[in-house]
């Protein structure tokens, strides 16, 4: 085992994040993250901290032949060792996090789309420009709806059942085996541009979403026909959106969770367990609600705001949970 894969190996058993660990060396995370990479290496003030702060001797750290950890000095409580992931098996993950990062995103946008058709059709019947009856104007856009969603649905489920044998991946503690880290940097380095690009984009549609509905109220003040065809261009906008952000950043996640960083930090994963079921519960309710206050209004062109305040409030929910265990704990 080479210098880069014992610092990583003993960061892990010591349940550290490389910002951590960077931290408590008085470095950067980038030097951190170059020594794990195996791009560079350490001097000898730095080895003797990382000796000091891992509990074991300079040798273990500079021999590649020594495999046994010497104690020198217990620092906390070290965790006890993950689940081995080969490079076999990252590679396979990170494929298929890939492939599930399109259906995913696709299953977004569909239910991002689904009240369109329903909203132009109720409004075109109510103002006469097309010639069928209420009902059938109703229930066209209903099937649309229900077939969109019935759609997403199921890329969901597909998704879910696809990853199903990864899962430990995302809740245990993980020890990758010699050269799985290096490759998953590389993997990562090698996205980030396509990130970066389309995670701006897709921030950015958001953003202009709202255009339509201004160019509609400029052009043609509050006639209702042009508003709800603003309405559903906004709609439109904010699904290619949400599915460039949704695609990169299960992409995204896939590298954060081989490398334990981010949401998948073993201190991350232990909350997650802690507080899996109240984010079922939660998107439960709250889907609930959306479809019961949308059938009881209609107002689909404007109920679908309850998910862009229902992420934010969860984001303030789970926080509030975590800050309380971990003051009572």
């Amino acid at each position: 085992m080479i210098l880069a894969d014992k610092i990583i190996d003993l960061r892990k058993k010591n349940g550290w994040s490389q910002e951590d660990l960077a931290e408590k060396l008085d470095v950067s995370r980038q030097s951190i993250s170059k020594w794990e990479g195996a791009q560079s290496v350490p001097d000898l003030t730095r080895i003797i901290q990382m000796a000091e702060l891992f509990g074991v001797s300079t040798d273990y750290l500079l021999k590649d032949e020594l495999e046994a950890i010497v104690p020198v000095e217990t620092v906390g409580e070290v965790e006890a060792p993950g689940r081995t992931v080969t490079m076999e098996e990252a590679n396979a993950f990170l494929t298929l996090k890939e492939r599930n990062a399109r259906t995913v995103a696709l299953g977004v946008m569909f239910c991002i789309l689904s009240p369109v058709l329903i909203m132009l059709l109720s409004e075109a019947q109510e103002l006469g420009r097309i010639a069928i009856a209420e009902s059938a104007a109703t229930g066209l856009g209903l099937m649309a709806l229900f077939l969109l969603i019935g759609g997403a649905v199921a890329l969901f489920v597909t998704s879910g059942l696809r990853m199903g044998r990864y899962e430990y991946l995302e809740k245990e503690p993980i020890d990758t085996l010699y050269g799985v880290d290096g490759m998953v940097r590389e993997r990562r380095e090698q996205f980030r541009p396509v990130f970066s690009r389309q995670l701006t984009v897709g921030i950015v549609l958001c953003v202009v979403s709202v255009l339509p509905i201004f160019v509609s109220l400029f052009l043609f003040g509050e006639a209702e026909w042009p508003e709800v065809v603003a309405v559903a261009g906004m709609l439109c906008l904010i699904a290619v959106g949400v599915l460039l952000i949704v695609r990169v950043s299960i992409v995204w996640s896939g590298f954060q969770i081989l490398l334990e960083e981010g949401d998948y930090s073993r201190e991350a994963k232990a909350d997650q367990k802690a507080h899996g079921n109240i984010g079922k519960i939660y998107w439960g309710l709250v889907t609930a609600v959306y479809l019961a206050v949308s059938f009881l209004t209609m107002a689909w062109d404007r109920t679908w705001i309850v998910w862009p305040v229902a992420a934010v409030a969860y984001g303030a929910v789970f926080g509030i949970i975590k800050a309380l265990r971990r003051r009572n704990g």
